[in-house]
């Protein structure tokens, strides 16, 4: 079963960079369901920066959040507001596969800040998002019987695991970076 599904997991890989992705990332205020997008990033597949920004939010940024992103109320003060950037991003992410390490929770976030700014998202419905982190689970094979499903790693935990040596810094640029070195990392293996 294990070398089963790393098998698929490589293969999904090769097919995922095959379509010449683009990898995002958000830190955001928080988790919660009030939460918002205050830095992005995106990249393309050879690594070139397609926009990497701060945002300004609509409420301050909880001291919790700062101790893990370290990004500062001060620091997005003069960044351009959610409406400007989102307009940009919309452009990036059209009809492009987007490769995001834990998909769910940047999707649920550019939702969430989509609606505190009412907004609409617009993209054609081939825009596409995959999720590396569940990929990654897959690969190591690591089956969780209470939910059925493969253990998810944490981004930094897979870099270490798959010898990256880019730091998880909790920044939107270098998260990109890793999650790219992962899926590639993934695609390099031998099946």
């Amino acid at each position: 079963m294990i070398a089963a599904s790393k098998t698929r997991a490589i293969q999904l890989a090769r097919d995922i960079i095959a379509k010449n992705p683009i990898y995002l990332d958000t830190e955001t205020t928080g988790t919660g369901t009030t939460a918002e997008i205050i830095e992005i990033c995106i990249i393309d597949d050879d690594s070139k920066t397609l926009i990497n920004t701060l945002v300004k939010p609509l409420s301050l940024i909880p001291h919790d959040s700062i101790r893990i992103h370290g990004i500062t109320n001060t620091m997005v003060q003069n960044a351009p507001a959610w409406p400007t950037v989102w307009s940009e991003v919309q452009e990036i992410i059209r009809e492009r596969l987007v490769a995001v390490y834990n998909a769910d929770f940047d999707l649920r976030m550019l939702r969430q800040t989509n609606k505190r700014h009412n907004l609409i998202w617009t993209t054609s419905p081939e825009t596409d998002f995959t999720c590396i982190m569940k990929l990654y689970a897959q690969f190591i094979g690591d089956w969780n019987p209470t939910y059925r499903n493969y253990r998810w790693h944490s981004l930094e935990r897979a870099g270490v695991q798959s010898n990256i040596s880019i730091e998880n810094s909790h920044r939107a640029c270098t998260d990109t970076q890793l999650a790219r070195s992962i899926l590639h990392y993934m695609s390099n293996q031998e099946i």
